[in-house]
This record gives structure tokens, C-alpha cells and sequence, in this order.
């Protein structure tokens, strides 16, 4: 329960409003409703919503929740499971050691927003109310009735500011807006964390598997979305969901118990993503996998550069492109001007390589620029790696790269006789290409994690941090400025043309559009950049996770048609306003954008 402090007031200042909610509904009733409607909700989900299988999930069936309904039945047991919780109910305060009544109010939020949403979506396909059955009227009211008690949860109101009796109505209306924000901030603040339970290390690595576990499901379930609606019930319920665990303080014990075992971790979650191809019935979101890889290794790369070194650069994907283009001219492709095959270890070290030289020749004469300069720099050479391989035609310019048309016909991969164009069986599962290029780039990307954790953690990595700081500070501590932002220029190319040699096979041609800085169609730099700061700059996790919402969103957000890239963009720009630091920020960056946060009492290295 919570307790009501008073304070003492003195003339003039403002006063402090009580603890209440936002609606005027006693707590214990609203505690009641959000409960029971997050139950009732449940029970809604077994009955049928429409009489017709004509909308898409079939919802005709008793007893077998289909479609949006699964989602709604997930929302719906979060928002019962966090009211008992408030209850200290026994067996499950361990799922709100932060607090749960503001978990409560986004889980209730977010089941509201999808069942509303499906309601509204029969009404629209099916020509209006009348062709919805019991259940989803039931669905309406119970997830109506959760919100309104949610909503009525008492939390600390923050005291409003004072305000000079001269202003405008204009001033009087941003005062009072202003206000308001601060006060729905506050409703659905997270609350000082319970110290956690000392486990046996076996129950931590049992919570370890359990949430990589829950991590494949999730993936699983939004690549393989069939319909449009179901994908956009996805992202609503997976938000508010992700959302309301980090607010009952799940998300960081679950983070707390990962950073203790690190190595646990790190395998784990190679194994999980190694079994997503054999979860598939087909290749078809093997190729989306594949993809959402190469796009998250090169902006892992990036981060190397901006997360860490803090050097803004605007043409990294010339990088991955050399890699591309370095291993389509040795592939032995007919469209290529060498008349040479190499195995494929050797054109990805040859790609890898020659990458790293362009890094380091372009870094060389530009990293004593900072800031915006050496932004627009590193934008130029991106340009104009575009435009010379554009040129490079034998019209324009020396016949290398077959210009506009690029390198077709780039063979498969073939190491030790496993051709990556061809289907195999492995223990009774049959993969085809995609799923191989995806284990394949899989295994790429774990080198790239490694050598990020590892350079990170080392006394360079150390150096690039400082450099990011303050560079003026750092120079006179005795860093080599240069030196150090060198190393990161060139080790950042270079994996990005490890990734690069792996993206030709896949894709069976290189041209000089896949290598713009912004495009609908990522990796380009514009989404590079934006996966790096989306996800958390400075984290291994961070790029990957913005990597591929920034790769699936777009794929599933077709149907919005020409007004895909503005949904987009305005989510975008949501989520920077309301969580600038990212979405897996680093603890010493997040407490930058946050400065009322409190301090963690341990630090380490890495600034958690």
C-alpha cells in the first residue's frame, strides 16, 4: 500500500497534491477492477469474437484462442499476474521486485490497445459491430474495466512548479502542459528495486536459458506473423509487454543475473538464434534471419566507431560494400574481370583486408576533424565510393565493377565440399540456402561480438572511451588521439567487409544502389546509424536488438503503402524523445539522459 507523507507548506509555494490516480476510483477497488478485467480477459480470449472465418485468424472457435486472440490472452495474464502480485500474493512478488502498480497500468494499457484494436479491425473488414459474437464484446468491457482500475492506482505526484501570475495564457498553457507530462512520467514510474535472493548458480543459468528461451518465442512469433493486422497486434502487446516488465524491475535482475555470467549468456544466446532455422517450416524468414544478420554484424562494426570512439560516420556502409564487391571480383562470377576463384576463407580475409585499407586511408587524413566535419567527410567518401563503382563501367571509367549492373551470377559458397546452395538434413531437419547463409553469418557475427566484448574491455577500448568524453582531457593524459581513433576506423571497416563478403553470395549481385546512405531498403548508413543509437551505443546487445526491429518493422509495415517510411519515422522519433539513451543503453549513458535516475552503488568497467 502506499503511504501518504505530508509536508510542511509555506506561503506562496506550491502545494503538493495528494497520492491518488489519475481517475477518482478508491485504490482498492481499482486494484479489484484491474485485476478481475485482466481474468475476465483471459476467459474472453476462449470465446468466439466473430460468427465468420473471414477475418484473417479465424476467431469462430470456443475453447482455442486463434490470432489477435493469443496476444490479448498474453496481455491479459500479465495484467492479472502483476495484480495478484500487488496483492503479495504468495510465489509471485518475485515478478514485481521494483513494484507492480505501474506495470499494472501498461500491461492493462496495452491489452486494452490490442483488443480495441481487433474489435475494431472485424468492425472494418466486416462491414461493422453486428458481426461480432459474445466473446469480444466481453473482450471490450473486461480490458476497459482493467484500464479503468489500473488507471486509479495511487502513485507520488510530483509538485507543481512555480509559475509567475504576470504570464500569458499561452505561458499559462505550456505551464500547465508541461505539468501534466510530468505527472503521467510519474504514474508510471519505476520504484526502488527489492534486493534480490542470493541463487545457487544453477538457478541463475536456469533463468538465463529460460529468458533466451522466451526471447526465440517472441522473435519466432513476430517474423512469422502472417497478416497485417496480426503483425501490428504484435508490436502493441510485445511494447507494452517489454515495457511493463522493465517497470516491476524484471528486466534488470534478468540483466543483473546476465552480466554475472556473461560467457553463459553469450553462448546461450548463439545457440537460440543457431535453432531458429530449424523452427521454420520453409525458407521464407530464413531469409529474413540472414539479412536481420549481416544488417546487425555491420552495425556492431559501427558501434565500434560511434558507440565507443564517438566518431560520427555517415559513410559506413562504403565499407561494407568493398567487402561485397572485393569477394564478387575473386567469386569466379562471369560478370567479374578477374578470371580467379578463391575458396571462400580467402576472399573473406582478401575482403576483410581491403576494407581495413580504406579505412585506414580514409581515416588517415580526416580523423584530426571532429564532430560535424568529420561527419560530412565520412559522408562524401560514401558518396563517392558509390559513384565510383557507378563509373567503373568501361564508359565512364575502367571497366571493374560492370557499373549500374554490378557483379551478377556470384556463385554459392562451397567449404569442404557442404554446398550453402543446396538443401541439407541435419538430425531429421532439412535447411535450405537461406538457413545455411544464416547459421553461416551467424557464426560471423559471433566473431564479431567477440572481438567487440574484447576490445571494449581492453586498454584501447578504455582509450576510445575516454576520446568519446572529452578528447582534449583524454590527449592530455597521454592518448594518442589519432592513433587510437585510427584503430577504431580500421577495425570498425574491417568487419563491415567481413560481412560485406558473406552479403555477395546471398544476394547473387552487387550493385552500387545497395550501398547509398539512406535508402527504404537497409543497410545503409541512415539505418546503421539509427540501429546503433535505436538499440544503445556502447552495448553488444543494443545494435543487434535495433538491427533487426529496424529491418523487421519496415518489411511488415508494406501494407501502410507510401505512408510506410512516415509511421516509421514517427516512431522513430517517439522513441528518442522518450528514451534517448536507447532502447539496451549503457548504465553510465543512460544515467547522462537521465540525471534524477539513481547512481548504481557498484560500478565496473563497463559502467553498469
Amino acid at each position: 500500500m502506499t503511504t501518504q507523507t505530508t509536508t510542511a507548506q509555506t506561503p506562496g509555494s506550491p502545494t503538493a497534491e495528494p497520492n491518488k490516480g489519475l481517475i477518482g476510483i478508491p485504490e482498492h477497488i481499482g486494484r479489484a477492477l484491474a485485476t478481475a478485467g485482466g481474468a475476465l480477459t483471459v476467459i474472453s480470449t476462449f470465446l468466439a469474437w466473430t460468427w465468420t472465418s473471414a477475418f484473417p485468424g479465424d476467431l469462430t472457435y470456443y475453447g482455442y484462442p486463434g490470432g489477435l486472440q493469443v496476444l490479448v490472452l498474453i496481455g491479459g495474464a500479465l495484467t492479472t499476474l502483476f495484480g495478484l502480485a500487488s496483492y503479495g500474493t504468495k510465489g509471485l512478488r518475485w515478478l514485481t521486485p521494483a513494484g507492480a502498480d505501474s506495470a499494472i497500468k501498461l500491461a492493462a494499457i496495452g491489452t486494452f490497445a490490442t483488443a480495441w484494436y481487433t474489435i475494431i479491425a472485424i468492425s472494418a473488414t466486416l462491414g461493422g459491430l453486428v458481426h461480432l459474437e459474445p466473446g469480444g464484446w466481453i473482450a471490450a468491457i473486461a480490458t476497459l474495466t482493467a484500464l479503468l482500475g489500473a488507471l486509479a492506482l495511487p502513485f507520488e505526484r510530483p509538485e507543481p512548479d512555480p509559475h509567475d501570475p504576470d504570464d500569458s495564457e499561452w505561458e499559462k498553457l505550456r505551464h500547465e502542459t508541461r505539468h501534466t507530462f510530468a505527472v503521467l512520467r510519474a504514474s508510471i514510474a519505476t520504484g526502488r528495486t527489492r534486493p534480490a535472493r542470493e541463487l545457487p548458480a544453477y538457478g541463475e543459468i536456469l533463468i538465463i536459458v529460460g529468458a533466451l528461451t522466451t526471447g526465440l518465442i517472441v522473435f519466432t512469433y513476430g517474423i512469422g506473423t502472417s497478416y497485417d493486422e496480426l503483425f501490428v497486434g504484435f508490436l502493441i502487446t510485445a511494447g507494452f509487454g517489454f515495457t511493463a516488465l522493465a517497470k516491476a524491475g524484471l528486466i534488470n535482475r534478468v540483466s543483473a543475473i546476465t552480466a554475472k555470467h556473461r560467457n553463459v549468456t553469450l553462448i546461450g544466446a548463439f545457440v537460440a538464434a543457431a535453432a531458429f532455422p530449424f523452427t521454420q517450416s520453409d525458407d521464407q524468414y530464413a531469409t529474413i534471419g540472414v539479412y536481420i544478420l549481416i544488417f546487425a554484424t555491420v552495425a556492431l562494426g559501427l558501434n565500434i566507431v560511434v558507440g565507443l570512439a564517438g566518431l560520427l560516420d555517415l559513410g559506413y556502409v562504403a565499407f561494407l560494400g568493398v567487402g561485397a564487391y572485393t569477394a564478387a571480383m575473386v567469386s569466379g562470377s562471369p560478370s567479374s574481370p578477374f578470371d580467379i576463384q578463391l575458396p571462400f576463407w580467402a576472399s573473406a580475409l582478401l575482403g576483410a583486408a581491403v576494407a581495413m585499407v580504406f579505412g585506414v586511408l580514409i581515416g588517415a587524413p580526416t580523423l584530426r576533424l571532429r564532430g560535424d566535419y568529420l561527419a560530412i567527410v565520412t559522408l562524401g567518401f560514401g558518396e563517392i565510393f558509390r559513384l565510383a563503382v557507378l563509373n567503373a563501367d568501361g564508359t565512364s571509367g575502367p571497366d571493374i565493377t560492370n557499373g549500374s549492373n554490378g557483379i551478377s551470377s556470384i556463385p554459392n559458397i562451397n567449404i569442404l565440399g557442404f554446398d550453402f546452395g543446396q538443401e541439407h538434413t541435419i538430425a531429421g531437419f532439412t535447411i535450405a540456402r537461406f538457413a545455411n547463409y544464416f547459421l553461416l553469418m551467424l557464426l560471423i557475427t559471433l566473431v564479431v561480438v567477440v572481438v567487440f566484448r574484447r576490445s571494449s574491455d581492453s586498454r584501447i577500448g578504455r582509450a576510445w572511451v575516454a576520446i568519446r568524453e572529452d578528447e582534449t582531457a583524454a590527449r592530455a593524459m597521454g592518448i594518442n588521439g589519432f592513433r587510437v581513433k585510427l584503430i577504431a576506423f580500421a577495425l570498425g571497416a574491417t568487419l563491415a567487409g567481413l560481412a560485406g563478403t558473406v552479403q555477395a553470395h546471398v544476394t547473387y549481385t552487387v550493385t552500387p544502389e545497395q550501398y547509398m546512405f539512406a535508402h527504404v531498403v537497409p543497410p545503409n548508413s541512415a539505418f546503421l546509424l539509427a540501429a546503433v543509437v535505436l538499440g544503445g551505443m556502447g552495448t553488444i546487445s543494443g545494435p543487434l536488438v535495433g538491427a533487426a526491429l529496424l529491418y523487421l518493422i519496415p518489411a511488415k509495415l508494406q501494407f501502410l503503402g507510401d505512408f510506410q517510411l512516415l509511421a516509421f519515422g514517427l516512431a522513430l522519433v517517439l522513441i528518442m524523445r522518450f528514451r534517448p539513451e536507447g532502447l539496451i543503453p549503457n548504465r553510465r549513458r543512460q544515467l547522462e539522459f537521465h540525471a534524477e535516475a539513481e547512481a548504481p552503488t557498484v560500478l565496473s568497467k563497463s559502467g553498469a
